[in-house]
């Protein structure tokens, strides 16, 4: 019960949601590197994925503002199981169109966003797609992009769960 009131203590700091926030500043880093440096181009599930994990930099916008007000921090929370879940979702979807290729299941050719937010036309060199869902431009350890993005979005529905169930630890002095 110590090592919980200890996760409780720490999700109600600051330190704690601005670490999130460099974890996700780190990963649009390394995906704009690859984009631009590397030259490999994002596919439309690669844009949908980058969006979830912006999903997470804005939860963890949120509860910086004030984590120990209980509202926002389980605003916070909420945002980042949210994005955390959609972005696991999404580089499942993405795994599976690599490995499983079929001319009935692939990914659309252009990004589809609302009328009133079209980041690719806003932001193009972050939210433009051109590149195949179904071809592995990249691997790490044996694993390819999306797959890291299935451990990354995973570990990070890991974590939430904790700091969660933290949330309920009894204080200890």
């Amino acid at each position: 019960m110590k090592l919980l009131s200890t996760i409780q203590t720490f999700s109600q700091n600051r330190i704690s949601w601005l670490l999130l926030l460099i974890f996700v500043i780190f990963f649009e880093a390394c995906a704009l590197f690859f984009q631009h440096v590397m030259l490999l181009p994002p596919c439309v599930m690669c844009i949908y994925e980058r969006i979830a994990m912006l999903g997470i930099g804005g939860a963890a916008a949120i509860g910086l503002i004030n984590p120990k007000n209980p509202i926002l921090r389980w605003l916070g929370l909420a945002a980042w199981g949210a994005s955390s879940y959609k972005g696991l979702a999404l580089s499942m979807q993405h795994v599976d169109y690599q490995f499983n290729p079929s001319p009935f299941a692939t990914c659309d050719l252009f990004v589809t966003f609302p009328s009133w937010a079209p980041l690719n036309q806003w932001v193009p060199w972050m939210f433009e797609a051109y590149g195949d869902c179904s071809k592995i431009v990249w691997q790490f350890l044996g694993l390819s992009m999306p797959q890291w993005l299935v451990v990354i979005f995973a570990a990070n529905l890991i974590a939430l769960a904790v700091i969660v169930i933290a949330q309920f630890a009894k204080k200890v002095d």
